[in-house]
């Protein structure tokens, strides 16, 4: 081929730009080798975070327009974005005996792990949950919810959400709610528990057409059962369960998958990589994470950030439990798992320190 003159290049180029339009072949990181990520690993410390949500509770009120007493965590690699990972919203949400926060509904999925507190009940679509440590509580896309106190001291919980992916589709939908009139005196089990609280068994007359999970709570008391009976089973001292629809088998929530994982002193899990990011709470005991060789010291409830295909694993220093949210169900259903094990434990590098890369606050 001829030599094009540079002038006809040149104006070649000035038209497609004109035109809106970009050539492939002057593209740079379309395609990398393995995704850049910006997200970074972090810890959240517990200390610092309810230490911060009981002054938000003496100053701020729940009132219409925030409707929620939230802090969210702000992953620092994703500058100032409200976000724990590129893909997961993960907060902590505080209400104050007596309170009330109000009904609204949205596209984006939630669930509330309750890490502190008692008497507080939330209502989903017109179904009264009642919340205790351990639990967890679904409030999937586009169902009305609210929170009421009818206890004596303030209650804390995790909020998991799916609002990064719901607004990269340009899906993020809300509707503020009225004031409920339910009496605040309910039933310790939801009616979601009575009609699908026992896997493989569910009311024959509701229709079958959403999809989440039409069981709404997950007690802590079956959670613990099981994982003790399968730790105890286990040669390897650690189990994990996955929250799933009873009706299906499938995710309890179609974009978050929720885990616990539970592992004893001395037992360091394999070392892994995952398309996709996590949140790990640690609910009960203390351990070691290690991400991509930095090791973060975690203690109850301090919350860590797992950025896509970081190399992970964790090592108990006592019975350890996590609760976990991740964007999995949503790399599966789009044909973009992609899972590793090393064939070692990663090596130590250095131990976190607060700065941009690697911390916690």
């Amino acid at each position: 081929m001829a030599a094009v003159p540079s002038s006809e290049l040149d104006a070649f180029y000035a038209d497609v730009d004109r035109a809106d339009l970009r050539p492939l072949w002057t593209q740079t990181g379309l395609l990398p080798a393995s995704p850049p990520i910006a997200d970074v690993p972090y810890v959240w410390r517990w200390s610092r975070v309810r230490e911060l949500a009981a002054r938000a509770g003496r100053l701020v009120t729940v009132d219409r327009g925030g409707d929620r007493r939230v802090l969210a965590l702000a992953n620092p690699g994703l500058g100032g974005e409200p976000y724990a990972t590129r893909t997961l919203w993960a907060a902590v949400q505080y209400l104050g005996p007596g309170e009330f926060a109000p009904a609204h509904r949205h596209t984006p999925a939630a669930i509330r792990f309750v890490l502190e507190g008692h008497g507080v009940w939330t209502l989903v679509d017109r179904d009264p949950v009642p919340m205790a440590p351990g639990d967890l509580v679904l409030t999937p896309s586009w169902c009305w919810h609210e929170h009421h106190s009818s206890g004596d001291g303030p209650m804390l919980w995790f909020d998991g959400l799916d609002l990064p992916m719901a607004r990269a589709l340009d899906a993020v939908f809300f509707e503020p709610g009225p004031s409920s009139t339910v009496d605040r005196l309910v039933d310790p089990v939801s009616a979601s528990e009575v009609a699908h609280g026992r896997a493989g068994l569910a009311d024959d007359e509701r229709p079958w057409r959403r999809t989440h999970s039409p069981l709404l709570a997950y007690r802590w008391s079956d959670t613990d059962a099981y994982l003790r009976d399968a730790v105890g089973r286990s040669d390897s001292g650690h189990a994990a369960v996955r929250f799933t629809d009873p009706s299906t088998g499938r995710d309890a929530v179609p974009t978050m998958r929720c885990t616990a994982h539970r592992a004893l002193p001395g037992v360091r899990c394999p070392s892994r990589r995952r398309a996709g990011s996590s949140v790990w709470v640690t609910y009960e005991g203390a351990a070691y994470a290690v991400v991509d060789g930095v090791r973060f010291e975690l203690g109850r409830n301090d919350m860590l950030a797992v950025p896509s295909w970081a190399a992970f694993d964790v090592e108990a220093i006592e019975p350890t439990t996590f609760f976990t949210i991740s964007d999995a169900p949503v790399l599966e259903a789009l044909g973009l798992a992609r899972n590793e094990v090393l064939p070692a434990h990663q090596d130590v590098t250095s131990d976190e320190t607060p700065v941009a890369a690697t911390g916690s606050v």
